[in-house]
């Protein structure tokens, strides 16, 4: 079975940035995603990458976080700039095969 494993995370205030890591035991194939759950919230999909490398984001996102792939090192990331409070969460990612990773926090305090 494929593992999915997230890092990254950490304390940051708002306006600085943060890189999310996704590390998967196996090589990437077809579309990948980062959702993310706040505390008492569901969870939401934040941006995906799919097999042609186009990518899709929430509009609660655009412009601010950028997903990428690294197929020789088989990980997704999510560069995440201009944080915000809101953006609070733990951060997760998901394989076209319905794979999850356990998540990684993200507190932006202020």
């Amino acid at each position: 079975q494929v593992q999915l494993a997230e890092s990254g995370g950490g304390l940051v205030q708002p306006g600085e940035s943060l890189r999310l890591s996704c590390a998967t035991s196996g090589k990437i194939f077809g579309r990948m995603s980062w959702y993310r759950q706040a505390s008492g919230k569901q969870r939401e999909l934040v941006a995906i990458i799919y097999g042609d490398d186009s990518t899709d984001y929430s509009p609660a996102v655009k412009g601010r976080f950028t997903i990428s792939r690294d197929n020789a090192k088989n990980t997704v990331y999510l560069q995440m700039n201009n944080l915000r409070p809101e953006d609070t969460a733990t951060y997760s990612c998901l394989d076209a095969y319905n794979n999850w990773g356990p998540g990684t926090q993200v507190t932006v305090s202020s």
